[in-house]
């Protein structure tokens, strides 16, 4: 399946806060993200792929995701996603680490999540806060689609953007990763 997601970074996050309030309730969660590649030069990410080991605190406990993602084929940066729950993310990371994959970046995400649904589809609607980037918001929605489905999701993606306050040129394919490690120098 491919993750069909658009980012954007808020003008108003209080506004898009309220708007999805009144569609759902958001839980919120930290992310605590290790990203792994296969050395100098971050040649995974150069490629456009992703391996990340996930800890997800939230009010209900903790989850431990391992997270591989493909390179992009679809111009949104849309990518198909691998995920697997496991049960103890320092032992993920020795294994990563003894197969050769090194820890490239660790970011913490400060979400508010709301589960949503229009048109016929569940989405997931992620507001994001990175301590490192003090000041900026951003709001991911996204929606699983299969090969050959993904313009029609992004296209319920975009209706929930608009819906929610959130206009075209808040749209951003900035990464997480790039964005802290410009912030870190």
């Amino acid at each position: 399946m491919i993750e069909a997601e658009l980012k954007a970074e808020l003008r108003d996050p209080a506004a898009v806060r309220g708007a999805l309030d009144t569609r759902a309730d958001g839980v919120t969660e930290t992310y605590r993200d290790v990203y792994y590649d296969q050395g100098d030069g971050w040649p995974m990410r150069a490629a456009g792929r992703e391996l990340r080991v996930r800890v997800v605190e939230s009010p209900g406990g903790e989850r431990r995701i391992l997270t591989y993602k493909d390179p992009s084929e679809h111009e949104s940066g849309s990518k198909a996603e691998h995920e697997l729950l496991v049960s103890d993310a320092a032992t993920m990371g020795v294994v990563l680490e003894r197969l050769g994959y090194q820890p490239s970046i660790r970011i913490t995400k400060c979400c508010t999540n709301y589960h949503l649904e229009h048109s016929g589809r569940k989405l997931l609607a992620t507001l994001v806060t990175v301590p490192e980037l003090a000041g900026r918001t951003y709001l991911e929605v996204e929606t699983m689609a299969a090969e050959g489905d993904v313009d029609a999701a992004l296209d319920v993606v975009r209706q929930v953007l608009a819906e929610v306050g959130v206009s075209a040129d808040e749209l951003t394919d900035e990464l997480y990763m790039d964005a802290v490690v410009k912030a870190r120098g």
